[in-house]
């Protein structure tokens, strides 16, 4: 008969296993990676991840849920840095790159299209509208602030694809080798806060 655990040794290895996990999942594919394979990394019997998870795509789904949950407590971080609207809006972005650069695999889990029923999985659900919440909130303030004009969800999702986009090209090596990354950031930056800025400036400028 296992011997019971305490909470923190469950945390501890749920923890390892998403670990893990998301290597293997990044470097094999999802339809490739075994229960087996999962416990041989951990050196544990093979039925010994059923005592944490039911199977492989309730892994996966707790994988994912934790990337978003580390991402947003990322990007929250930043943006309770500082007070000033445009600031804060930069930092938010600087933690995006820098969460998406050093946590790459992670960042490819967290958006890959091919966890089946998602909404099976409340945890994955929650996460993913948290960090969703969090792509929104900066861009709240510079409304208010009247840096920007329009929609919040919609100039938050738009943002959201223009960077992750930029971020994908980045992990991918396509972005032509003569044009540095921060050269594309901040056009993409510009481009946007002239895009949504408040039609009087643009009436202005033209």
């Amino acid at each position: 008969m296992p011997k019971s655990l305490s909470q923190s040794e469950i945390d501890d290895f749920r923890a390892r296993l998403i670990s893990v996990a998301e290597r293997l999942f990044v470097e094999r594919g999802r339809d490739e990676v075994s229960m087996r394979q999962l416990a041989q990394e951990l050196g544990v019997s093979v039925m010994t991840p059923y005592r944490y998870f039911k199977d492989k795509d309730d892994i996966l789904a707790a994988t994912r849920a934790s990337g978003f949950d580390r991402f947003a407590d990322a990007l929250e971080t930043a943006y309770a840095s500082v007070e000033d609207p445009v600031q804060r809006s930069r930092m938010v972005g600087e933690a995006y790159l820098k969460f998406a650069f050093e946590n790459p695999a992670a960042y490819r889990l967290m958006f890959d299209l091919t966890q089946p029923n998602e909404e099976d999985y409340p945890e994955l659900a929650r996460a993913g509208e948290r960090a969703r919440k969090t792509m929104s909130a900066h861009v709240e303030c510079l409304l208010r602030a009247g840096v920007l004009e329009g929609d919040p969800e919609v100039i938050a999702h738009v943002c959201w694809a223009a960077i992750h986009g930029l971020v994908v090209l980045k992990l991918a090596d396509k972005i032509a080798p003569n044009i540095p990354f921060e050269t594309l950031w901040l056009q993409m930056s510009r481009a946007l806060n002239v895009g949504f800025g408040p039609r009087s400036r643009l009436t202005a400028a033209a």
